[in-house]
């Protein structure tokens, strides 16, 4: 009777080893120098970041609903604030959609920016240590947000170059996970709950923004 009872304690522990892994299993992969170069220079890149929207008022809306999003797992709204604006600025300069950045650092870290993987992968988008003798710099902190977003936006655009724009492969690669649907299947699912359309008359809507938000250091602006 005590082998039976075992049974499915056992078949569950089996099954939740089989399970995906979500973060950090980034393959190292030969690149042309000119590739790298080009990398490099994403990463060297030394602007104060700023979300750029074609109207302001979109910009402090979006601000406002994804702070809300944030902030069961960020507290403090000054952090969730700059983080949120970090994202914006490192996701739009490599021409990715912030929403799906998102998500994946949902499904990647938990915006968790001291999270480590078993492999070793770190920081919000848990990014491998290969990537600083690659591209970057041996003394660059990944588990610092700002550089931790630079360096896995630049990452993500360099896979959907190499597949063409086909996000669902760039995101398998991203995860070293390529060809199959677990990973890719999961970011889509988040970058769809952080979702946004915008339009003029949510303002009207909208529950009233904290003052301070328009005055954040990073600064939004006109494009």
């Amino acid at each position: 009777m005590t082998t039976l009872r075992a049974r499915p304690l056992l078949l569950a522990l089996c099954l939740l080893c089989a399970l995906p892994a979500q973060a950090g299993a980034q393959r190292e992969e030969r690149m042309a120098a000119g590739v790298a170069s080009a990398m490099r220079d994403g990463l060297n890149e030394r602007t104060l970041p700023r979300m750029e929207f074609v109207n302001a008022e979109e910009g402090r809306d979006w601000l406002f609903e994804m702070s809300r999003r944030l902030e069961a797992r960020l507290p403090d709204r000054q952090s969730r604030e700059r983080l949120l604006v970090s994202i914006h600025y490192e996701a739009t300069r490599v021409g990715l959609d912030p929403q799906l950045v998102l998500g994946l650092i949902q499904v990647e870290s938990g915006f968790k920016s001291q999270a480590q993987s078993g492999v070793g992968a770190r920081g919000l988008m848990q990014v491998m240590p290969f990537w600083l003798g690659a591209i970057g710099s041996p003394g660059h902190d990944l588990f610092e947000y700002r550089t931790n977003l630079r360096y896995g936006c630049v990452i993500l655009r360099h896979y959907l170059d190499i597949e063409r724009g086909n996000l669902f492969r760039a995101l398998g690669r991203y995860n070293g996970s390529l060809g199959q649907s677990g990973y890719p299947n999961a970011v889509q699912a988040a970058w769809k709950q952080w979702q946004w359309n915008w339009s003029p008359t949510l303002r009207a809507v909208a529950t009233e923004r904290p003052a301070r938000t328009d005055r954040l250091h990073q600064g939004i602006s006109n494009e």
